[in-house]
């Protein structure tokens, strides 16, 4: 009894498969029962999980042809499912009493047909009634009728009438052929059909392209600023040679050698009532020379560390200067005395400009900001704070109350005098920009410390030119840097200070034509804000 036990213990399942009623079954034993207690030869040893996958796979093939085949529906239970939909949307208004006949009869007297009709204002005081479709032809009819005295006819909507059809239907004569409406475009939901408005950016205005002519070298260090002769004879530059030379304009040649500083020379102004020359170096001085004895006459003492800019009022005596110490220093001209320190830059002031009208100074800093000042008081009026990076130079055009600001991640244009934001220049220099100059024709250009020198558009900020200076013989690549700029006084000269120590002159094409240089003008689709 132990052993028959034990045998019916080692069976593990047994299943039926159903066939149209034949049954199939299946007993599995271990190897090790006897084959005497089986009765038939040996089973080969399977494990679970292989038996239980083949019999999932038997049970597939004999199901599969018929998986997609869906039941046809119980008329019992499509019935009960309507139902139950009509008694949840309808049970409410179930029970409603019906209206009584004569309380629905119009007292408008009836038209042919029984038809019912809708009475539609006319300009000309009659008044349209539209019928209901005709079963027959299935057209719209329209049936005139006098308005009643007295009825104020209302007055038609302008384009609500448009490409209305002409009923086929037949009609007595004061009948009005009148259309079915149509929605206007303006009503049309998506943006892909309406008409595109034409860009409303200025279209930039042909400039001939700038080529440099002459290169002039007499320098032994970086040339670090330039100022011109207000009666455009000659101009002079300042180097880090601790010298300043003065060149004749026309012919390019070195008039006159000036010393006096120790260290270089970053900023030069040329004074246009007086015969005076001011120079700003790393020194910490800022030196007055008059130019009929070629010596210093006068010396401002006050910066704690290296002055980086220098501007000439246009119609005071008065002299500013910005340095390292991130202070811009308002100096007397004439008696030396220092009138106003305007502080408020955390950074250098590396770049300051100066007008008639307020704001008469205008300084820009490392710290990225830009600040406009009022100089009777000597304060700040407002701080723009548009550029990321430091702002090396600024531009103010010669007869706009505008102004241009140049970093390294932009060039900005701001409206005087409340410093308003216009926009950006519409391309990128992509390089530390250390000088800007403007001329009367609209033409910017810029200088970077790659040797990039661009030329834009003033009104449309467009980018019209990309030029490339090739430092000197003798010099390295990485010198072809640009780090002063300026026009000559008729605007049509351009010199360049590099840091190869030698000074280009530009002049434009006079061959170039707007055929031989077209304009190659996008407009911007959307402008950054800040």
């Amino acid at each position: 009894l132990t052993g028959l036990v034990f045998i019916m213990a080692r069976r593990v399942f047994l299943f039926t498969l159903g066939d149209g009623g034949r049954a199939r079954s299946l007993s599995l034993c271990h190897s090790r029962m006897p084959a005497a207690v089986s009765g038939s030869e040996a089973i080969e040893p399977q494990s679970l999980k292989k038996l239980s996958l083949k019999s999932l796979k038997r049970s597939l093939d004999l199901f599969a042809p018929s998986h997609v085949d869906r039941p046809a529906p119980n008329p019992i239970s499509v019935r009960i499912r309507i139902s139950c939909k009509l008694r949840g949307e309808y049970a409410a208004v179930k029970e409603m009493q019906a209206i009584p006949a004569q309380e629905t009869t119009s007292s408008a007297p009836p038209l042919a047909n029984a038809q019912e009709t809708l009475a539609l204002p006319t300009p000309d005081h009659t008044t349209a009634k539209v019928s209901q479709v005709d079963a027959e032809n299935s057209q719209l009819t329209i049936a005139v009728v006098e308005s009643p005295l007295g009825a104020t006819p209302l007055q038609p909507i302008p384009g609500r009438t448009e490409g209305l059809v002409e009923s086929g239907a037949p009609k007595p004569s004061s009948l009005t052929a009148v259309t079915e409406y149509k929605p206007p475009d303006r009503y049309q939901p998506s943006a892909a059909v309406m008409r595109r408005l034409p860009s409303k950016w200025p279209k930039p205005v042909w400039h001939p392209p700038w080529k440099h002519y002459r290169v002039i070298s007499g320098h032994l260090g970086w040339v670090r600023s330039i100022a011109f002769d207000p009666g455009n004879e000659w101009f002079c530059t300042g180097s880090a040679d601790r010298t300043i030379k003065i060149w004749d304009v026309a012919s390019g040649l070195l008039r006159l050698t000036l010393t006096g500083h120790i260290e270089q020379i970053r900023g030069l102004a040329v004074s246009s009532r007086f015969p005076y020359m001011f120079s700003a170096g790393d020194d910490k001085q800022v030196k007055c020379w008059d130019l009929e004895y070629n010596k210093v006459i006068r010396s401002y003492h006050g910066h704690l560390s290296g002055v980086y800019c220098l501007s000439l009022h246009p119609t005071l005596d008065i002299l500013l200067t910005g340095g390292r110490d991130s202070v811009c220093r308002v100096w007397d001209m004439r008696t030396k005395a220092q009138i106003f320190a305007l502080s408020g830059h955390e950074n250098t002031v590396c770049s300051v400009i100066t007008q008639a009208t307020d704001p008469q100074v205008v300084t820009g800093s490392h710290d990225t900001t830009i600040k406009l000042w009022d100089l009777a008081a000597g304060k700040s009026i407002s701080t723009l704070t548009f550029h990321k990076k430091s702002v090396r130079a600024l531009a103010m055009h010669p007869f706009e109350h505008t102004f241009a600001s140049a970093s390294a991640d932009n060039i900005k244009k701001f409206r005087l005098p409340n410093g308003d934001f216009l926009h950006n220049m519409l391309s990128q220099q992509r390089t530390i920009v250390n000088c800007m100059a403007i001329n009367e024709e609209n033409v910017l250009v810029s200088g970077g410390d790659n040797g990039s020198l661009w030329f834009w558009d003033w009104k449309s900020g467009h980018n019209f030119q990309q030029a490339q200076t090739v430092v000197q013989s003798g010099s390295l690549d990485s010198e072809a840097g640009i780090y002063a700029v300026s026009y000559d006084i008729t605007g049509t000269r351009l010199i360049t200070c590099e840091a190869d120590k030698t000074i280009k002159m530009w002049k434009e094409d006079e061959h170039a034509t707007p055929e031989t240089h077209p304009i190659n003008f996008k407009p911007p689709k959307e402008m950054r804000r800040f």
